[in-house]
């Protein structure tokens, strides 16, 4: 490809000028200065692995990666790959407990041939390099990605990587070509891509392994050929990263961290990190660690699943109603007070502490058509102030980008409410509109670490909060209607209340000042709100509730009728991703549907009941082979929880739509087993009070 490229005229490849800087005019890239010349571009592409922050610190961008020290050993030769006339013969297998692999190099007849690779992950002591102690190319032994190793450094994983494949200690070693190679590692082990935050035009294309390069390459092209990607790139997408994920320290340490667990040992799907907590709290903090918080962490937000102090009561209390996992696997990172608060909640009051949301007031002459032509359900126009409306953002195709809540706060002045993980990315992408539209006049004010929110719920949340107030029958539910918001005055302070609910209860979102939060806390605490962890809001109740969760169950390869959450009408107003949108609605069906499954008996071969955790492969009852859809997606559960208030396990999955038919049995595969999952409903539809008249009442 790249000699057709160069013999066509379209590429010039320039193997050895180093890039000593990015050249920024305005904000948008305008070339590279090399040595030898400078190279004008429009566009620029940073794929330079290992020297990442070297080269696009030279545009005032941080990436955050370190490079990482890889040891390979050569043995050989191999008489077995003689006379192949292939470059690799045998698959690559890992020795996953041990953190290593072995790959063949093909016949001796090809490049580096007649040779077994050892390669080895370190899991306990990672060497990380920093980016300027990369030897220059004169320096290198042969490129400045490979550095010396001894055999010390893998001695004690060698010696156990014999006994797997003996023929390891029958073959010489080959020292001369052994090496440390040098790869790129980010603090959460996935590749940068994506056009840089800081830099228009800057695109990146960092942290790519041997094995992702392909997927890579084809990723990168699309976006910067179509403006969009054929799956979902969040896990990528440059623009995941908040401004504090970038500090030297946290980058430093998580890096070391994920190093750690590449290979071994398996990394669970709930598992936290350990290094570089404690960045954001919200001004309840210091008493959910005084009740034994359980915390976990997202976008640097501590947050508590549950709380030890509500043990002895609550798990006394709803014993009958709160299973123990018996599975290790299904009980790891898992509290179960969690299910007990939960059932608590629905009993009374609770208070869940959503301080990690991202909040952003869009303000301006222009902010009412930004967020009209951003939104699919109508937010501005005619849009009542103080109205919430729960909408989302489409790419160019329809695909569902960002599930979230906007307010109108005044007549040029809307509140957008995201989750913690995918704020940053959300913000990012309105900016980035709003550029690209020539919306001019619109300010973003980022309210993230100024306004903290507290989730009061339940059949009591009306009559605990109203003793609070001087008026109290200004949230009545007649005065203050569903899905409204205005400000009401709790403890003295003013306080921005929405009334909704994510949990299925009556109830509002609480959002005031950062430095009122431990008073209005202590004194819900005080009339007996019991204080309830995320586990709740963001796994059980949700998917009780049948409550999708952007990048989970939401992502750009479905749309919003697939996923159940179209609106009843089409709005007047363009949007991005109309004309895709309207194209798929007049379909007479989609290829697929956002279903809703309770799990019938989880007792697995050793007679122990499970509770699975992750994404599981969703398969056909009769083949048992995975379910794929027209459009060649293969079936997978999006979100899995156990729901105590229904004593069931349940996912959310898309099924093709010839499947996809309540009533109907499919099997959940988890760890090689088999459960038989009922589709329970098709498309949005509340297992739990699926007429809603809870947090209506």
């Amino acid at each position: 490809l790249v000699d057709e490229a160069v013999a066509s005229g379209k590429l010039k490849a320039f193997a050895y000028p180093p890039a000593t800087k990015l050249l920024v005019e305005g904000g948008e890239i305008k070339g590279v200065e090399t040595p030898k010349g400078t190279i004008t571009a429009d566009y620029v592409v940073l794929c330079v692995g290992i020297w990442g922050n070297l080269v696009s610190q030279t545009a005032g961008v941080k990436l955050p990666l370190m490079p990482l020290e890889h040891p390979l050993l050569f043995f050989g030769p191999w008489d077995h790959l003689e006379g192949t006339g292939k470059d690799i013969v045998y698959p690559l297998m890992r020795d996953q407990g041990n953190s290593a692999y072995v790959r063949d190099t093909g016949d001796p007849t090809t490049p580096e041939g007649g040779l077994l690779e050892w390669g080895y992950y370190e899991p306990f002591n990672p060497r990380l390099v920093e980016p300027t102690d990369i030897a220059e190319p004169g320096e290198a032994r042969l490129s400045p990605s490979m550095r010396d190793m001894t055999l010390d450094q893998v001695m004690d994983a060698f010696e156990r990587a014999i006994e797997l494949t003996p023929v390891l200690g029958e073959l010489g070693w080959e020292e001369r070509r052994s090496f440390n190679g040098l790869l790129s590692i980010t603090p959460d082990s996935s590749s940068i891509i994506g056009e840089s935050t800081e830099v228009k035009n800057l695109w990146l294309c960092e942290a790519v392994w041997v094995k992702e390069g392909p997927g890579a390459g084809k990723l990168l092209a699309e976006w910067m050929t179509h403006g969009r990607t054929s799956m979902d790139p969040h896990s990528v997408d440059s623009a995941r990263h908040y401004p504090i994920q970038k500090g030297d320290d946290y980058v430093r340490s998580r890096c070391y961290e994920s190093a750690q667990k590449i290979y071994t040992p398996a990394v669970h799907p709930r598992e936290p990190f350990a290094t570089s907590r404690g960045m954001r709290v919200s001004p309840f903090y210091e008493r959910e660690v005084a009740l034994g918080g359980y915390f976990m962490e997202v976008a640097g937000w501590e947050r508590a699943h549950g709380y030890a102090a509500n043990e002895p009561t609550l798990l006394s209390k709803y014993r009958d109603q709160v299973p123990t996992r018996e599975a290790e696997w299904d009980n790891r990172h898992f509290w179960e007070v969690s299910n007990a608060e939960q059932l608590a909640l629905s009993d009374g009051v609770g208070m869940i502490n959503l301080s990690h949301f991202a909040i952003f007031d869009v303000e301006g002459a222009d902010a009412e058509s930004l967020m009209e032509y951003l939104s699919v359900a109508k937010v501005g126009t005619d849009t009542a102030i103080g109205k919430g409306v729960y909408t989302h953002f489409l790419d160019q195709a329809g695909g569902i980008r960002s599930d979230l809540t906007i307010i109108r706060l005044a007549t040029d002045c809307f509140r957008v409410v995201c989750g913690g993980d995918t704020g940053h990315r959300d913000y990012i992408w309105m900016r980035n509109m709003s550029d690209k539209r020539g919306f001019a006049n619109v300010t973003f004010h980022d309210r993230s670490e100024q306004l903290a929110t507290l989730g009061l719920w339940g059949p009591d949340a009306r009559v605990t909060l109203a003793k609070l107030m001087d008026d109290p029958e200004s949230i009545s539910n007649e005065a203050f209607p569903f899905a409204t918001t205005k400000e009401i005055v709790v403890c003295g302070v003013k306080v921005w209340a929405f009334r909704i609910s994510y949990v299925g209860e009556q109830g509002w979102e609480l959002y005031f000042p950062f430095s009122d939060g431990l008073g209005i806390w202590d004194a819900l605490f005080d009339l007996g709100v019991t204080p309830v962890g995320i586990e709740t809001y963001a796994n059980s109740r949700r998917l009780e509730k049948s409550l999708r969760l952007q990048n989970a169950d939401l992502e750009i390869e479905y749309n919003l009728y697939e996923a159940g959450l179209a609106r009843p009408k089409v709005k007047a107003a363009d949007f991005h991703g109309k004309e895709a949108y309207v194209q798929q609605r007049e379909l007479e069906t989609q290829a697929a549907y956002l279903c809703t499954f309770e799990l019938g008996d989880t007792t697995d071969s050793n007679g122990v009941i499970r509770y699975p955790v992750g994404n599981w492969p969703i398969l056909d009852r009769d083949t048992k082979h995975v379910i794929v859809d027209s459009h060649g997606r293969r079936s997978y559960t999006t979100s899995m929880a156990y729901g105590p208030s229904l004593g069931k396990n349940i996912a959310m999955g898309y099924l093709p739509a010839d499947k996809a038919v309540e009533g109907d049995v499919v099997l959940i595969e988890y760890f090689g087993e088999h459960y038989d999952a009922t589709v329970m409903k098709v498309g949005y539809g509340a297992l739990l009070d699926p007429t809603n008249e809870r947090p209506r009442s």
